[in-house]
């Protein structure tokens, strides 16, 4: 199989579809099991977006999904290949992982990191080219970080550094870009506008975006598809107009919550009452 083939599409064409789907995945730190059992299939050219209480295990298997952590059992498969048996630089030309907390090399500017999403575009006889030049351009104007370009990363605010993060992924240009709160440290009017950005590259590029959310409002004005969990498994999956109710929200969060319809969006969205202290809350502890 070779996952890099047909990335150049044509005038007006979009790059092939790439499947991604877990299989009865078990992910586990130092043998505490945190994901148990789950099957998703990622619904290729659309937004997914995993919701759940702290500790219900949407990171994990989030890293699970983007090769960083082995599944104990079943596996996680890319065009129904097991992702563990590929090449790392074949993976990342097509899929990509932004962390909750990445972690920069000391010293480097805001364009060298940005630059290195292209690692994956570059091999033996594939040096640094204008395409290469363009796309990390292009990512910085996106991203409204083309100005912090010569400034080092660590010197940056936790929402700058957030962006030129999102960035970098930009300039990698996967087919599926996995994203673990990308709005964290991002004030209200950023965290739109990252999030309208994915949005449009989906619409545009046919890209598969899977984010983890905390706000739901946001989850559900972003989604295609919804994923809500609880206790390391799947709760429920659908649209989010069938998937977030009051019930749902109670058992994965300990919530009573009305949903109302948006009046900008006509999508659901969630209204607190307070917390929920009967007994089916599911979202805790996942061992």
């Amino acid at each position: 199989m070779t996952l890099t083939a047909d990335r150049t599409a044509g005038a007006g064409e979009q790059p092939r579809a790439v499947s991604l789907r877990a299989c009865g995945v078990q992910l586990a730190y130092d043998q505490r099991t945190v994901v148990h059992g789950v099957d998703l299939d990622v619904r290729a050219g659309e937004v997914t977006v995993i919701v759940g209480a702290n500790g219900c295990g949407k990171s994990t298997l989030l890293r699970g999904l983007g090769r960083i952590l082995k599944p104990v059992s079943g596996t996680v498969e890319l065009d129904g290949e097991d992702l563990q048996r590929l090449r790392p630089r074949d993976v990342a030309a097509v899929l990509g992982l932004l962390p909750q907390q990445p972690v920069a090399p000391e010293g480097i500017t805001v364009a060298d990191l940005v630059g290195r999403g292209r690692h994956p575009h570059q091999g033996a006889f594939r040096r640094w080219s204008s395409t290469d030049s363009d796309a990390v351009a292009a990512a910085l104007a996106l991203t409204d970080t083309h100005e912090l370009a010569t400034r080092r990363v660590e010197e940056l605010s936790g929402g700058q550094r957030q962006r030129v993060w999102v960035a970098m992924m930009l300039a990698q240009d996967p087919r599926i870009m996995l994203l673990d709160e990308p709005t964290t440290y991002l004030d209200i009017a950023h965290q739109v506008d990252v999030l309208d950005l994915l949005a449009e590259l989906n619409e545009t590029r046919g890209t598969t975006v899977v984010m983890v959310l905390h706000d739901l409002n946001l989850a559900a004005r972003y989604a295609h598809h919804l994923v809500v969990m609880a206790q390391g498994r799947v709760l429920c999956e659908g649209p989010p107009a069938e998937v977030l109710d009051a019930e749902q929200i109670r058992a994965a969060f300990g919530l009573e919550a009305r949903v109302i319809p948006d009046p900008v969006t006509g999508r659901p969205l969630v209204v607190p009452v307070g917390r929920y202290s009967g007994p089916g809350v599911r979202g805790m502890d996942p061992a």
